[in-house]
């Protein structure tokens, strides 16, 4: 039995999932998720053998949702399941310790193939997935964010202000604005409407 954490900000979702799943005999769904924190939490509580992450969530994305569990977990593996199949979302992805990465709209063959591959110890991606793995060297990646980097975009793509930023973060305010600062260079973006369109193209906020 594959004992799998659902992980998913639309409820719609993380249903459609857990339907699919309970009609094969060897899933078993522990528990949901609706954003990358409670991701993360309930991947300690509960240790399962796969999470299913979504890359856009709140309060935590995918990307670093799924880094802190394979710190926290290293049992237990990850496959991204996302509506973006892009060098800017699945190299994050896969550095940050996914093992799998499918692009939404697959169907329920893929997503078992994927859940059991990873199981094994073994790497599963959608075809137009694979192509973006096999090109190691493909040209200008996009500019490769820290952790915390990744965490401020997010937050600042969602709207909050640079006090309320260090108050989720518990860092201070100065040190937000460094990391602002810094991610408009890496960016190349010169103002916080540049940071939230990169937030959304990098899929770390949906508008």
């Amino acid at each position: 039995m594959i004992r799998v954490l659902l992980a998913d900000d639309h409820t719609i979702v993380r249903e459609g999932l857990r339907a699919l799943l309970a009609e094969e005999s060897d899933f078993e769904v522990v528990g949901e998720a609706s954003d990358g924190r409670e991701a993360v939490a309930l991947a300690e509580e509960l240790a399962p053998d796969v999470v299913v992450m979504d890359l856009a969530m709140p309060k935590l994305n995918g990307v670093d949702a799924t880094a802190r569990i394979r710190k926290a977990c290293p049992d237990t593996q990850v496959v991204v399941l996302s509506m973006h199949a892009t060098a800017a979302h699945v190299r994050p992805a896969l550095r940050a310790g996914a093992r799998g990465y499918l692009v939404k709209g697959s169907g329920l063959g893929d997503l078992r193939k994927a859940v059991e591959a990873v199981a094994r110890g073994e790497a599963f991606f959608s075809p137009a997935v694979a192509a973006i793995v096999l090109d190691a060297d493909g040209g200008a990646d996009e500019a490769r964010l820290t952790s915390r980097e990744r965490e401020v975009l997010q937050l600042v793509g969602e709207g909050r202000s640079s006090p309320e930023i260090a108050r989720a973060l518990g860092i201070s305010v100065k040190t937000i604005e460094g990391h602002r600062s810094r991610l408009m260079g890496k960016l190349g973006v010169s103002n916080v409407a540049g940071l939230v369109r990169s937030a959304v193209r990098l899929g770390l906020v949906q508008v």
